[in-house]
């Protein structure tokens, strides 16, 4: 039940903290699994759940991000619950109007057009006040969850957050964000930089709220070659992990594993590795071993099984499922999708999918 506003205070005790074990490189007796979207639309309860409410509105509801956060884990046996949220809450806290689109997606009023633009952003928020809806949403589903299974908080990436304040939305080829990088760049770092001090208290804000591990998501990496990537991402990406581990000694908080998923990112691996994340998250377009060669022993791999395989019948799931465990090898390893899950899944196969990791990784651990 998620009604009450809890104090991040007197958490119920872990149960199942394979997931956390697997992230910090312990070994473990299978291999923890989530999926990234898996609070989602591809649940008849969340659509029903949802139906009536604006999408941000949702977003601000702690009770409502509790209920779905929670309405995968009683489907299915996953090793952790990810917070519902968005990534563009934070353009949001820096004083942006982003509008959820039926058919279109997120879509913002008036996007960053020129480099004058920046001066309308807040320039200090105070994350708390601004975003405090999500650490009240962390910390009732915290003592919701009664300890099932751990909480991971997430926040999108510098980049991957000024591609949307620029672009205005989705776009296929990033082509107004990365011309900024091109024509603007000492504005470009300023936008990062303020976009990187949000971040970092927002992450550090979640863990004081409950959240027992944190995800970075720079889902728009692909779109960068390595140039702009070692300029204009990866500086941002060592930044927060280092000034969250150290802003969460400072305030004698637990230092919970961090998570970088940097999609499409293949050629940036090594440098991700040695990033500061106990977690490299991959997508489905490189192989496990190559992935494994370039990173090391020292990292736990998280993924990266395609999405669409989870329209294959359940038998073949569980053959690839099998497969991705062989290559990946089933310790420092979470098992994950190499992307979020599809709208028009079938929640059974996402069972399947849960399942076939159990299963398998309890077997090769066995033998």
């Amino acid at each position: 039940t998620c009604s009450l506003l809890r104090s991040p205070k007197d958490f119920p005790k872990l149960k199942n903290d394979t997931f956390l074990r697997a992230a910090r490189g312990e070994e473990t007796e299978h291999t923890p699994v989530w999926c990234m979207r898996q609070a989602g639309r591809y649940l008849p309860e969340f659509r029903e759940t949802r139906a009536s409410q604006d999408f941000f509105a949702t977003c601000r509801s702690p009770k409502l991000c509790c209920e779905l956060t929670l309405q995968p884990l009683r489907r299915f046996p996953l090793d952790a619950a990810i917070i519902f949220s968005d990534i563009l809450v934070v353009p949001q806290a820096l004083g942006m109007e982003v509008v959820m689109v039926p058919g279109k997606g997120p879509t913002f009023t008036e996007p960053l057009k020129e480099v004058e633009d920046l001066m309308k952003l807040r320039q200090k928020v105070d994350v708390t006040a601004e975003l405090g809806y999500v650490f009240q949403a962390i910390t009732l589903t915290r003592h919701s969850l009664e300890g099932k299974v751990p909480l991971i908080g997430f926040s999108g990436a510098p980049w991957t957050l000024m591609s949307y304040m620029i672009e205005g939305g989705g776009s296929t080829t990033m082509a107004k964000a990365k011309s900024w990088l091109y024509r603007h760049p000492e504005a470009s770092h300023r936008l990062l930089r303020l976009l990187a001090d949000v971040i970092i208290d927002y992450l550090v804000g979640q863990v004081a709220a409950g959240a027992q591990a944190l995800q970075l998501f720079e889902s728009h990496a692909g779109h960068l070659g390595p140039e702009l990537f070692q300029d204009f991402a990866l500086p941002y990406i060592r930044d927060i992990a280092q000034a969250v581990k150290s802003k969460l000694k400072e305030e004698a908080l637990p230092l919970v594993p961090m998570i970088i998923f940097a999609k499409d990112a293949h050629y940036a691996l090594c440098d991700l590795a040695h990033a500061g994340y106990e977690v490299v998250g991959l997508d489905w377009t490189i192989r496990p071993q190559e992935a494994r060669a370039q990173i090391g022993k020292d990292v736990t791999l998280q993924g990266n099984l395609d999405p669409c395989a989870l329209y294959a019948p359940k038998e073949k799931i569980g053959e690839l499922v099998k497969k991705m465990l062989e290559s990946f090898g089933t310790q420092r390893y979470i098992a994950n999708l190499g992307h979020g899950l599809y709208p028009d899944m079938n929640p059974e196969h996402v069972g399947a999918f849960v399942e076939a990791v159990h299963a398998h990784s309890r077997h090769i651990n066995k033998h």
